[in-house]
C-alpha cells in the first residue's frame, strides 16, 4: 500500500471516532441533561401562571375594594353639593330661581342699559 492511501485510511478512521465520541457525548450526557432542564422550565412556567392568576385577582379584589371608596366620595360629593344647592335656592326663592323669573330679566335689562349709557357719557365727556 502506498503511503497516500495509509494516510486516506487513518484521517477516515480518526473522524469516524470522533463522530462516534462526539454522538456519544451528545446522546448520553448532553441531551438527557437538556430535557431535564427543559423539563424544570416547563414546570417552573406551569406554577407562575395560576400564580400570577391569583396575584392579579387579588391585586384587582384589593383595587376594587379600595376604589368604591374613594370613588364614591369624589364622584358623590360634588354632585351632591350641586344638588342641595340647588334645592335650597329653589326652597329660597321658589320656582323661580329655576325658570328665571321677572326680575332677573329686569336686572339683565337694566345692567345692559347701563352699560350703553355709561360708555355713552364716557365718550361724551372727552
Amino acid at each position: 500500500m502506498s503511503i497516500w492511501v495509509q494516510v486516506a485510511i487513518q484521517v477516515f478512521v480518526t473522524v469516524v471516532a470522533v463522530v462516534c465520541v462526539l454522538a456519544g457525548f451528545w446522546y448520553v450526557i448532553v441531551r438527557p441533561w437538556l430535557s431535564q432542564k427543559v423539563q424544570e422550565l416547563i414546570d417552573a412556567l406551569e406554577e407562575i401562571e395560576p400564580r400570577v392568576t391569583r396575584g392579579v385577582h387579588k391585586g384587582v379584589m384589593d383595587a376594587a375594594r379600595k376604589a368604591p371608596q374613594s370613588a364614591w366620595e369624589g364622584a358623590t360629593k360634588e354632585p351632591a353639593r350641586q344638588v342641595i344647592k340647588f334645592g335650597s335656592g329653589l326652597f329660597e326663592n321658589g320656582l323661580s330661581s329655576f325658570l328665571g323669573g321677572v326680575a332677573d330679566g329686569q336686572k339683565s335689562e337694566a345692567n345692559e342699559d347701563e352699560g350703553k349709557s355709561g360708555t355713552g357719557e364716557r365718550q361724551h365727556r372727552s
